[in-house]
């Protein structure tokens, strides 16, 4: 955990949640977090035209929509020195998933300079079903 980068955490309460609890929890919308929402996933062969295009249109918008809350990081922590030269980019919010979904299955570098190639911990283990129903749930 490079606490250069990341030296504060918070507790949310209620229903929010969020690196800085300004959102809402799944489930749960509202400027109180107090309204229940259900969501429905319908299957893609089953929509309709409207919705179809409807949800082609969201993602070209994220595909023209920078993350207002995230970067990258286009270095390994070490070609940072240890965080005294910060390496981030900003990024679409469609390119954010593409690379969130990279970075979980991709080789596991290991102390001393070793890579743990074949293994991919966002298909290959026990977490596979959580870890995508949570990866939905954020493109929600």
């Amino acid at each position: 955990w490079p606490i250069v980068f990341y030296n504060r955490t918070c507790q949310c309460q209620g229903n929010f949640t969020g690196y800085n609890c300004g959102e809402c929890r799944f489930g749960y919308s509202g400027p109180n977090c107090t309204i229940r929402r259900t969501l429905i996933r319908k299957e893609i062969f089953k929509l309709t035209t409207a919705e179809k295009d409807k949800f082609i249109a969201y993602l070209n918008l994220a595909k023209r929509t920078i993350s207002p809350d995230y970067v990258i990081s286009t270095a390994t922590y070490e070609q940072m020195n240890n965080g005294s030269n910060p390496m981030f980019a900003d990024i679409n919010v469609y390119d954010l998933f593409v690379w969130l979904h990279y970075y979980a299955s991709r080789d596991a570098f290991l102390a001393g300079g070793g890579v743990w190639a074949n293994i991919d911990f966002a298909h290959e283990a026990p977490g596979f079903l959580p870890w995508h129903r949570f990866f939905l749930l954020l493109w929600e």
